[in-house]
């Protein structure tokens, strides 16, 4: 298990801007999602802080705000997700009730059922949950868990554009998330 070369002090290098009050309170919870789910060598964890870092910055897991992104000008809050057949929703206010939260901003109605059967947790009944301490590290390893051969791959191929794309769809956030990598291989090595 390389998850115990992972401390406060270290994983703060690789999040600059970041409080490290919140990197000591949040991330013993996301080791231990990583090892509840046998992703505790290097370059799994670093896939994992890499994406904390270009997802929410602060090392806290959150609830996605409105933005033009979600919410039509006027419209009620995150009616723009309501109807996303790609996401699963099927409607009014499964926009709002499952928008994105957590590390890996879990998005959509399909993925919190999805979800809600890996970790044995009714987060469609309680999708706030998604966004707690207690579950948002096992959700974040549980979605790498999903795309673990590919990302490995990819990690291995050095294409970290693409291991960022197998978490989030596309390319946000890809310089936070490249970052924070390179950060941690200069670390602990393990690049593969």
């Amino acid at each position: 298990d390389d998850l115990g070369l992972f401390t406060v002090g270290k994983v703060a290098r690789m999040f600059p801007f970041t409080p490290i009050e919140n990197i000591a309170a949040n991330l013993p919870g996301v080791l231990d999602g990583l090892r509840a789910f046998s992703l505790t060598t290097v370059p799994m964890a670093l896939m994992a802080l890499g994406t904390i870092r270009a997802e929410v910055e602060s090392f806290e897991p959150l609830s996605e705000g409105k933005s033009k992104f979600n919410t039509s000008p006027r419209g009620t809050p995150f009616d723009l997700y309501d109807n996303r057949k790609d996401l699963g929703n099927r409607g009014k206010p499964d926009g709002e009730n499952f928008r994105g939260r957590g590390y890996v901003q879990l998005t959509g109605y399909a993925n919190y059922l999805h979800f809600s059967k890996v970790l044995g947790v009714d987060l469609v009944a309680n999708p706030k949950l998604a966004g707690d301490t207690q579950y948002a590290g096992k959700i974040l390893a549980a979605f790498i868990k999903d795309k673990e051969i590919r990302i490995k791959e990819a990690l291995a191929e050095g294409d970290l554009r693409y291991a960022r794309r197998l978490v989030n769809g596309g390319s946000h956030g890809l310089d936070r998330f490249t970052d924070a990598y390179q950060r941690g291989v200069a670390m602990f090595g393990g690049g593969a």
